[in-house]
C-alpha cells in the first residue's frame, strides 16, 4: 500500500508527545499481528488493542503522512516498517547503565531490549568494590572511564539508576560526554539542556496516581 513516506526534515516538535508515546504502542500490537500471521488490520482493529478510537490512531498517523487506502485497511508489514523507520528502531543503539545496584543488575540483565535494537554494551559504577565485576555479561567501569567508552562504544543512551544525591551529576556528566537521551528511575526530575531528551520512571507516583481513583471510588 503506497503512502507518503515520513521526512526526517519534518518537524518532530509538532508531533504531541502523548502520540510519540503512543508509536511504540503500536509497533508492538503489529509485531504480535505479524506473528499471528495477518497481513491487513483496519483502524478499528487497532483501536480495539489500544483502547483508543479508530480516528485517534487515523489522526496519529496522519501526522506523519498517509497510509493505507480507505476500505482497505492497513497493511501490517509497511506499517510496522514505516513505524520503525519512523521512531528510528531498524538501527542498533548503544545503551549505557549508570549504577549498577539492585535496580540496576535487574535492568542489565533483562533480556527484552536486543530484540528491539537496544544493546547494552556498557555499565559504570563508582563503587570500587563493584568495578570490574561482570554483571550480566558486561565489566563495570568507574564512572571516570565514561567519556572514553561512551565515545569508544558510540553510546548515545543511558538508563540512570543512581541514588537521588548523584542523579543531577550523573545526567550532567553523561550530557556533556554527548549522550542525547536519558532513561532515569530515580525519584527526581534532572535539569538537561535542550535538544537532550529525558524520561523519568517513577512507579511510587504511578502509584499514587492509581490510588487516587481507587480512593474516589470507595468514598462514593
Amino acid at each position: 500500500m503506497a503512502g507518503v513516506p515520513f521526512s526526517p526534515e519534518d518537524s518532530r516538535d509538532e508531533v504531541p508527545e502523548v502520540v510519540v508515546s503512543r508509536l511504540p504502542q503500536y509497533l508492538r500490537i503489529l509485531n504480535r499481528l505479524m506473528e499471528d500471521g495477518i497481513m491487513v488490520v483496519s483502524s478499528q482493529q487497532l483501536g480495539e488493542k489500544l483502547q483508543v478510537t479508530p480516528a485517534q490512531i487515523r489522526k496519529d498517523l496522519s501526522y506523519f503522512g498517509r497510509f493505507g487506502k480507505q476500505g482497505r485497511g492497513y497493511s501490517v508489514r509497511d506499517l510496522l516498517d514505516r513505524l520503525r523507520q519512523i521512531l528510528g528502531v531498524n538501527a542498533y543503539w548503544n545503551v549505557a547503565v549508570v549504577g549498577v545496584g539492585r535496580l540496576g543488575r535487574a535492568i542489565v540483565n533483562y533480556p527484552g531490549f536486543n530484540p528491539d535494537g537496544f544493546h547494552l554494551v556498557a555499565a559504570f559504577d563508582i563503587n570500587e568494590d563493584v568495578i570490574g565485576q561482570d554483571v550480566g555479561g558486561l565489566t563495570v567501569h568507574s564512572l571516570d572511564d565514561l567519556r572514553r567508552v561512551v565515545t569508544e562504544r558510540n553510546i548515545s543512551i543511558a538508563i540512570v539508576a543512581v541514588p537521588v544525591s548523584h542523579t543531577q551529576e550523573v545526567v550532567d556528566l553523561l550530557v556533556a560526554c554527548g549522550v542525547r537521551a536519558i532513561l532515569n528511575y530515580a525519584p527526581i526530575i534532572p535539569h538537561v539542556r535542550e535538544g537532550v531528551r529525558i524520561r523519568n520512571i517513577d512507579p511510587v507516583l504511578s502509584l499514587q496516581s492509581m490510588t487516587y481513583y481507587i480512593n474516589s471510588s470507595v468514598e462514593e
